[in-house]
């Protein structure tokens, strides 16, 4: 029975993972076609929202026992961890504005080592060798990757910034969301995290687009970060049955059901393995549908980043032995 949780985990986490990857190509298609960083992000958020509060109601209708219920602490908890959701679309969303998508899944993928030095900070232990040797091989990894060696090659560096913001995000979404109020119904949870990270990504709409708020600090750092000229026009609707369906779908509804789901069956060490997945589908993606040019090295700074994720997850002579 245990085998069979642990392979349910393992498919459930994979296929999330996978199409988390694809997201960002969607994303850079809308921008393609003019729309802009909170368009796509608030489309996004709104038709999650919807889409979940159905899926609620028919499991609360259907269900044949009653549903447990968080309590105003776990409200609370839930809704501060999913700021962290909205800032990491927000963040991710607008450093693909500047560099590629492929670049921009490999600055994401950085929460792999900025996790072991947040551990470190709350554990007040220096991490393990083979941590740290995985730490080094994703750094370079990195700088193969988004192919810095080439000479040629110019990075934003609006989107790099942006890019690590997401990653930091990121990594906080993932120490919050797999510790907090795991007795919920998944889809409870996650409408509830959803929720906080819909007034991130609201805000935001409201600073950049529908009316920029008048303080001086916000908007000189606004405008030093980024490029970004979304208030010059009103909220286009459209991008809510062009793009926003797919987007809540392969963002806000289908991966965090099934992290949720797949996480406590495959346990955080091999799940976190399997949601490496993510980076190769988004660089696939990229260059079948976009276009991106993904050279050999490239590949092999991929190849070594997802080393390094299996690496510094395999379990240690003393978890064996206990095993």
């Amino acid at each position: 029975m245990q085998k069979k949780n642990v392979l349910k985990g393992v498919l459930f986490v994979g296929i999330g993972a996978s199409i988390y990857g694809m997201l960002a190509t969607f994303v850079k298609l809308a921008y393609n076609e003019g729309y802009t960083t909170s368009e796509v992000t608030t489309s996004q958020f709104i038709l999650g929202l919807v889409g979940l509060l159905i899926l609620n109601f028919v499991q609360t209708i259907t269900s044949k026992k009653p549903l447990p219920s968080p309590n105003t602490i776990e409200v609370r908890n839930l809704l501060l961890a999913g700021t962290s959701l909205g800032c990491t679309s927000l963040f991710y969303y607008i450093a693909v504005q500047y560099i590629n998508v492929s670049i921009a899944i490999v600055l994401l993928m950085q929460s792999v080592w900025f996790s072991v030095v947040v551990e470190s900070f709350i554990t007040k232990k220096l991490p393990q060798a083979r941590k740290i040797l995985s730490v080094i091989i994703v750094l370079v990894g990195t700088v193969l990757a988004t192919n810095l060696i080439n000479t040629e090659i110019r990075l934003d560096l609006k989107g790099i910034f942006w890019g690590l913001m997401a990653a930091a995000s990121y990594t906080m979404t993932m120490f919050t969301s797999n510790k907090l109020a795991t007795h919920l119904p998944v889809f409870r949870k996650s409408l509830i995290m959803l929720a906080g990270g819909s007034v991130v990504v609201f805000l935001f709409l409201l600073f950049a687009q529908i009316g920029p708020l008048h303080s001086s600090i916000l908007k000189s750092f606004y405008l030093n970060f980024t490029d970004n000229t979304d208030h010059i026009h009103a909220f286009r609707y459209s991008i809510l049955w062009k793009y926003g369906f797919i987007l809540a779908l392969f963002g806000t509804i289908i991966p965090p059901i099934l992290f949720n789901i797949g996480f406590p069956n495959a346990g955080l060490g091999l799940g976190s393995i399997v949601s490496s997945l993510e980076l190769p589908v988004s660089v696939t993606m990229a260059f079948a549908l976009l276009g991106e040019e993904v050279v050999f090295i490239q590949w092999i700074g991929i190849a070594l980043i997802l080393f390094a994720i299996i690496l510094m997850n395999l379990p240690s002579k003393r978890e064996l032995a206990v095993a």
